[in-house]
């Protein structure tokens, strides 16, 4: 297994969709998947360290895992089959382990509200990466930006986010 973080999240102009773009930890090589808005916005909104007032689908999904005396473990992005990706996500409960189908939108989101680790296969990887030159101004990791800037710039730098900022690829 290959671990991945999240790296960026923007949307794409061609096709007007979101995009979260996953990078092997050590490595260069970064996955992109398309994600509807309601899921970007739960990701981006933890990214950005924005906590809602009433705790939203995401927040609660953690909640209930947690109340229920489990925690996630880590989630596998597992597969793509007609360009539709797969995940996994992995609950520990007592000695017990127990692997859920879920969509990676939703995986990666509960994730970074759990502190999960993300991870993908080589093949899946390496069959569906892109290869992006090393960082420049535009395309700094997530983590970079947030500390960076406050919520509301976080909000407009995603906004205007545009596919050549995230590297090479083709939608």
């Amino acid at each position: 297994m290959i671990e991945i973080r999240v790296q960026s999240l923007g949307v794409d102009q061609a096709s007007k969709g979101h995009v979260v773009i996953l990078q092997e930890v050590g490595g260069d090589r970064m996955l992109p998947i398309w994600i509807g808005p309601t899921e970007a916005s739960a990701i981006g909104m933890e990214l950005a360290g924005l906590k809602p007032t009433r705790p939203m689908t995401h927040d609660l999904a953690a909640s209930l895992i947690r109340s229920l005396g489990g925690s996630v473990q880590r989630v596998i992005i597992s597969k793509v089959q007609d360009n539709t990706y797969f995940a996994e996500l992995v609950i520990q409960r007592g000695s017990e382990l127990f692997s859920i189908d879920a969509r990676p939108s939703d995986s990666i989101a509960i994730a970074l509200r759990t502190q999960a680790r993300l991870f993908t296969n080589d093949d899946l990887l390496a069959a569906n990466a892109i290869e992006v030159e090393p960082a420049d101004k535009a395309s700094e990791s997530v983590e970079e930006t947030r500390q960076q800037m406050t919520a509301e710039q976080l909000q407009e730098y995603l906004r205007k986010l545009k596919p050549e900022d995230l590297g090479r690829f083709n939608p």
